[in-house]
């Protein structure tokens, strides 16, 4: 079994890295192989709204400057899809947003393939908008008919300079909760 993980943020080893990386440490404990992608920094632009992808079926975007049909493919590939990204005005990033609208929609124009497949959100925050954040992404993954696993809290870390959310206690419990949890419905639905 993979786990693929975007990280939206254009800091690579800042807090939503570092929040990513502990539902790893859980998901590495139960033999699950991951994979970090840094898509914060990287070339990928908004949907166009060709609906290309609906006359293609192709399972790939049309637009290929960039790297959205990379993305496509690990996800694809992955039995479980983590989407990282800090708080920005109370919503994700620009390239998550970019990733979420381009590869949800090819998702749907190919008959919901990304369905079944195990969906986390995982969200830094220096004091508040996660929520809004928490739901974009979820929304995300509810639309193509993904599985999304809870944990002991909302999957969001505080914190603002790098590194700082370590000092937050339960948003790292709520990672490792988080990777627990996910774990086990993996291991439930493909074991």
């Amino acid at each position: 079994m993979k786990v693929i993980a975007f990280n939206g943020s254009p800091r690579k080893d800042g807090n939503t890295s570092i929040m990513i990386r502990r539902v790893f440490e859980e998901l590495q404990k139960e033999g699950i192989e991951t994979e970090f992608f840094q898509l914060g920094g990287k070339n990928i632009r908004g949907c166009m709204a060709c609906l290309k992808c609906f006359e293609n079926k192709d399972q790939r975007c049309s637009m290929k400057k960039d790297i959205l049909n990379e993305c496509v493919e690990k996800m694809l590939e992955a039995d479980g899809i983590i989407l990282g990204s800090p708080t920005y005005f109370s919503n994700v990033s620009t390239e998550m947003k970019a990733l979420i609208d381009r590869a949800g929609l090819v998702g749907k124009a190919n008959d919901d393939m990304f369905r079944r497949k195990v969906g986390a959100a995982v969200v830094a925050v220096r004091r508040a908008g996660s929520i809004h954040v928490f739901n974009s992404i979820n929304h995300f993954f509810f639309i193509n008919q993904m599985v999304v696993p809870g944990s002991s809290y909302w999957n969001m870390g505080v914190g603002y300079d790098k590194g700082e959310v370590e000092k937050d206690e339960e948003g790292i419990q709520t990672m490792k909760v988080l990777g627990e949890n996910m774990a086990w419905l993996l291991r439930k639905l493909r074991g």
